[in-house]
């Protein structure tokens, strides 16, 4: 037996005892191929050979490319939401626990800018996709709840004013992370700076922190500013 026909033998064992690892790494291959090319320029043989495997298990284990995007789609809305669900809401503070929630979505998407270029590629497609998707909203149910049952705490312990739709208030949310950053090199060229260094990006998070407890609560933004020095002014002119 020649070495090329032994090497693929123990890749086919391998596969086979590990059935669901060989799964994993497909998808995990998928995504960076789909979030690096986007799905019209994303090509399966690049994606087997990454996961070191071949197109017959590829499609095997997961399909043909729709299949696997749309695969690569849930299991990145699967990953938020299960981090979401740990962040352990519903034992704190009102006001606290959207503070974590924010700072979680924030750091989420910095840490996992794939899953950015996943929704973007996605929303070009009008979502055709996911709505073939028999798992997403199934997701989000427990999310959403999870979002009103603090907001309802807020409004009974006085800590907030209203009880706002949980939908409105994570997709404000996530609309104040997600365009600063998807935008962050556009932005830094027309304001002169960079938005994407550590203190800027610092800056950005307690701004928004400031902006939706001041929204929730009816008190000023700068109530939630942690630096709390009052600015001092330039001394007006006297006059001579």
């Amino acid at each position: 037996m020649g070495l090329p026909v032994l090497a693929k033998a123990k890749r086919i064992l391998k596969w086979q005892r590990d059935p669901e690892g060989m799964r994993l790494r497909i998808l995990e291959a998928a995504k960076q191929e789909f979030a690096t090319h986007g799905l019209a320029g994303a090509r399966v043989d690049r994606i087997a050979a990454k996961a070191g495997a071949n197109k017959r298990m590829l499609y095997y284990h997961v399909g043909k490319k729709d299949d696997l995007y749309l695969a690569v789609l849930e299991g990145a809305y699967e990953k938020i939401r299960v981090e979401e669900r740990g962040l352990d809401l519903e034992h704190l503070d009102p006001p606290e626990a959207i503070e974590r929630l924010i700072a979680f979505t924030w750091n989420y998407f910095i840490r996992n800018p794939e899953f950015l270029a996943l929704l973007n590629t996605e929303n070009l497609a009008r979502a055709r996709h996911l709505k073939r998707s028999t798992k997403v909203k199934s997701m989000h149910s427990p999310f959403v709840e999870m979002i009103r049952t603090v907001v309802t705490r807020g409004v009974q312990s006085g800590d907030f004013q209203v009880a706002v739709d949980p939908v409105q208030l994570y997709i404000s949310i996530a609309a104040l992370c997600f365009f600063y950053l998807s935008n962050s090199a556009t932005l830094s060229v027309i304001f002169g700076r960079d938005l994407l260094t550590k203190q800027a990006k610092d800056e950005r998070l307690e701004h928004m922190v400031s902006l939706v407890l001041a929204a929730l609560t009816g008190k000023s933004a700068a109530a939630f500013a942690k630096d709390k020095t009052p600015r001092l002014r330039a001394p007006a002119h006297s006059s001579v």
